[in-house]
């Protein structure tokens, strides 16, 4: 690991001076960060992906409290562990998708260090950018991108650029787009809100940047909207093993049913696919208006796998062409699961789902 200056603050002004208003990029590796949990910072300097040149510790930041709003939804302190975050009383009542989808993130030893914020600044997992011996657009732009025809597996199938198929790796974040969730940030200049669906962005020319957050600013906060879908919405999450894995897919489903048992407000995100959270506004008007049947599910699960495309070597281990047919079967039993009110944190298995619609 290489040498870096750290810096503590005691509140918010301090921090925001500590990271100074000249600070690079959030695509460079050498610009100054912010540091709390560093679950996966930390990881990223050891394999010299990122050189920060800078840490500020924002561990002691009064940014911890989970309370209501007077809209009647619930704004999430940056700096809350996931643990207790997926545990508060009023997360599980009232927004038991978001508990249930970071409950099904990682360890219950990283989720009781990660925080809200860093959640939301994870970077992707792909081998290639974690290799810091091999070319890769995210990490090192313009040098290419080898994972188009390698191995491909984990990565993305919408959203993809001639430059990067990197997936976001975040379960939480998932479920944050479902909601309508938005992103309260600070900075010297002053406060701005960002809708969820514009915080994350797609790779692009410019596969360095993960979002639209600028490298002086400080999340603070995590608001949720009062519609929080706890009668009927569903996580799941499909895995190669049991625990402690990232997405090969992930469906946060969630609606609302009027008194004629139609679906209203639906909701339908997916990880483990794109470079960010994936949303398809078309493919949930499809479901709105609708009764909940599978059919139903069906139409909107093929509208919104349309322009997918597979990337690696064609039938080679790396190929990711099996993540098409596996998110349309995702898709189609999450809407199930949350048509039923079942919620899951436990992971499933691709082999479990495909040898379910085999039988």
């Amino acid at each position: 690991m290489r040498a870096f200056e750290y810096t503590p603050a005691a509140d918010v002004a301090a921090a925001l001076a500590a990271i100074g208003p000249g600070a690079l990029p959030l695509g460079s590796s050498h610009s100054a960060r912010f540091i709390a949990g560093g679950t996966n910072l930390i990881d990223l300097m050891k394999e010299d992906v990122m050189q920060p040149a800078r840490l500020v510790d924002i561990t002691r930041l009064p940014l911890t409290a989970i309370e209501e709003t007077p809209e009647g939804g619930l704004l999430l302190g940056a700096l809350a562990r996931n643990a207790d975050t997926a545990k508060h009383p009023l997360v599980r009542e009232r927004y038991p998708l978001l508990s249930a989808a970071m409950l099904a993130a990682a360890s219950p030893q990283l989720r009781n260090m990660a925080t809200n914020g860093g959640n939301l600044l994870q970077r992707t997992r792909c081998y290639y950018f974690y290799d810091a011996g091999v070319p890769c657009n995210k990490r090192a732009p313009g040098s290419g991108c080898p994972a188009k025809a390698g191995l491909a597996r984990q990565l993305a199938i919408l959203g993809t650029s001639e430059s990067c198929i990197a997936t976001h790796p975040s379960d939480m974040c998932v479920a944050l787009a479902a909601l309508d969730a938005t992103v309260h940030v600070q900075s010297a200049r002053g406060a701005r809100a960002i809708p969820f669906a514009d915080f994350h962005r797609l790779p692009g020319d410019e596969p360095q940047r993960d979002s639209t957050l600028e490298a002086d600013e400080l999340i603070t906060h995590i608001e949720l909207p009062a519609r929080g879908y706890a009668q009927h919405s569903t996580y799941l999450k499909i895995r190669e093993r049991a625990s402690y894995a990232f997405a090969l897919v992930s469906v946060a489903a969630a609606f609302e049913l009027d008194e004629a048992g139609r679906m209203r407000h639906a909701r339908l995100a997916l990880g483990g696919v794109a470079h960010k959270p994936w949303r398809d506004l078309e493919a949930e008007s499809l479901l709105e208006g609708q009764a909940p049947e599978t059919q139903i599910f069906e139409r909107a699960a093929d509208a919104l796998l349309a322009p997918a495309r597979a990337w690696g070597s064609e039938n080679g281990p790396g190929y990711n062409g099996f993540k098409i047919p596996l998110a349309r079967r995702a898709i189609v039993r999450a809407l199930e699961m949350a048509r039923a009110g079942e919620l899951t944190n436990t992971g499933e298995l691709a082999a479990d789902i495909f040898q379910e619609q085999r039988a």
